[in-house]
C-alpha cells in the first residue's frame, strides 16, 4: 500500500513516531487515519506552542514559527549550531547530508537567507534547486496555489525553505507538504530561523539569555524578524523589551498581549537616545517601503530613527547593535568600525544555525 501524509496543524501534538517503508510517521493523539481515493492517509502531527519542548525530538520538522521552540529545543540548535562553525571541506563532518536536496521557493527577494540557507546545505554535501521570484516566474504566475506548488516540489526535494508574501503561508505549506518546511519569512508574520541565529548572536555576544534588556527599533508593525524575536525571548526570564517605533509601525498589539500574558515587562519609548543608555542588546529594523499604500506615511517614518555615532556615545560599552539586514540608512555607516556593532557577525552566524537546522530537519526524515 502506497502511504501518503497529511499534516495536521490544528490541534494536534505529536506523541511517538513510527518507520513504516523508510518513512517517518508521527501520530497524533486521538487521530484516525483517514481514507483519499482509497489509499491510507496517515496523519502526521505539527507540533503546537504547547508542545515547545519537543520540536528537537521529532524525526521530521517542519520551521514554521518561533513559538515552536522552547530553552531545551534552543540548547540542542545552538550546541548543533557550535558544531558547524567546526566544519570543514572534505571531512566526514561536510558530507552528511550528501545525497539530499533543498528547494529554495522565494516568492520575495532575499539576499542574506537564500544564500545562507543555500550554502548550509552546500556544506554539508547536498544540493539546490533555486526559484528566486517564484510569483514571477514559476507557475504561481499562470494562478497556481501555494498548496499544488509544495505538494509538486516535496517530488523533487528532501525539503523546501519557503519565503512568501503572505502571513501564514508557511503553515498553508506544512499542512499539505510530506517534507519539513522551513519558514523564511511569511509577508509582516515571522521569520523563525532569523530568529534563532538573533537569540544565537545575542548568546555569543552577551554571554546570557536571562535578564536581559533590548531595545526594537524601526518598523516593528511589519517588521517579522521582531515578531519572531519577541516570542523568543519571551521564554527567558527577566527579559525587559523597549519597543521604538513611528506610531504608524507601532509593534502590534497581539505581541503585546501575549508578552503580557507571559509576564514579560515591555515599554514603548520614543527617545532612542535615553534608552540606547539602558540596554544590552540594540536591535534595528529598517522601515518596509514595501509594506505601504500610503507613500506619505512611508516618507514620515522613514529616517525618524537613526543608530549614528552620537547614539553610540549613549550606548554601554559592552552592549551590541544587531540589524537583520539589509540598511538602509537607518544605521550610519560610519557605525560599522564601531567594535558593538554586531550586525555583519550576525549575519555570519545565520549560516551555521541554518546549517544546524537543515541537518536536524533532513536527519531525521
Amino acid at each position: 500500500m502506497q502511504l501518503h501524509h497529511r499534516q495536521a496543524l490544528q490541534g494536534s501534538r505529536a506523541t511517538h513516531g513510527t518507520r513504516c517503508s523508510g518513512t517517518v510517521i508521527c501520530t497524533r493523539r486521538n487521530s484516525i487515519p483517514a481514507t483519499r481515493h482509497g489509499e491510507q492517509v496517515i496523519v502526521r502531527a505539527y507540533v503546537e506552542p504547547g508542545d515547545i519542548k519537543a520540536w528537537h525530538k521529532l524525526d521530521c520538522k517542519h520551521v514554521v514559527e518561533a513559538q515552536q521552540f522552547g530553552p531545551e529545543a534552543l540548547n540542542a540548535i545552538f550546541a548543533e549550531a557550535a558544531q558547524m562553525e567546526k566544519v570543514k571541506p572534505g571531512t566526514p563532518e561536510a558530507k552528511v547530508l550528501d545525497g539530499r536536496v533543498m528547494a529554495t521557493l522565494f516568492y520575495e527577494p532575499s539576499t542574506r537567507t537564500r544564500l545562507s540557507f543555500e550554502s548550509a546545505i552546500t556544506h554539508l554535501g547536498g544540493t539546490v534547486l533555486s526559484t528566486e521570484s517564484a510569483g514571477e516566474y514559476s507557475s504561481a504566475a499562470k494562478g497556481e496555489t501555494l498548496e499544488d506548488t509544495i505538494r509538486t516540489i516535496e517530488n523533487y526535494a528532501d525539503c523546501i525553505v519557503l519565503r512568501h508574501f503572505q502571513a501564514g503561508s508557511a503553515k498553508r505549506a506544512a499542512l499539505v507538504s510530506s517534507v519539513p518546511i522551513i519558514n523564511a519569512g511569511d509577508g509582516p508574520g515571522q521569520h523563525p530561523t532569523q530568529a534563532l541565529l538573533d537569540v544565537y548572536s545575542i548568546k555569543k555576544e552577551i554571554g546570557r539569555l536571562n535578564n536581559l534588556k533590548i531595545g526594537m527599533v524601526g518598523d516593528l508593525l511589519n517588521g517579522r524578524t521582531v515578531h519572531s524575536l519577541a516570542y523568543m525571548l519571551s521564554m527567558f526570564e527577566g527579559v525587559k523589551m523597549y519597543f521604538v517605533a513611528p506610531k504608524v509601525v507601532a509593534m502590534k498589539e497581539e505581541i503585546k498581549t501575549y508578552l503580557t500574558g507571559k509576564g514579560v515587562e515591555w515599554e514603548e519609548v520614543d527617545d532612542l537616545n535615553a534608552m540606547a543608555s539602558d540596554v544590552d542588546v540594540l536591535y534595528m529594523t529598517r522601515i518596509q517601503k514595501e509594506r505601504f499604500d500610503d507613500m506619505k506615511q512611508y516618507t514620515a517614518a522613514r529616517g525618524k530613527y537613526i543608530i549614528d555615532t552620537k547614539v553610540m556615545q549613549q550606548l554601554r560599552k559592552d552592549a551590541v547593535v544587531l540589524h537583520p539586514l539589509p540598511r538602509v540608512d537607518e544605521i550610519a555607516v560610519e557605525v560599522d568600525d564601531d567594535p558593538r556593532a554586531a550586525y555583519f557577525r550576525q549575519a555570519k552566524n545565520g549560516l551555521y544555525i541554518r546549517m544546524a537546522i537543515v541537518k536536524q530537519c533532513l536527519l531525521g526524515c
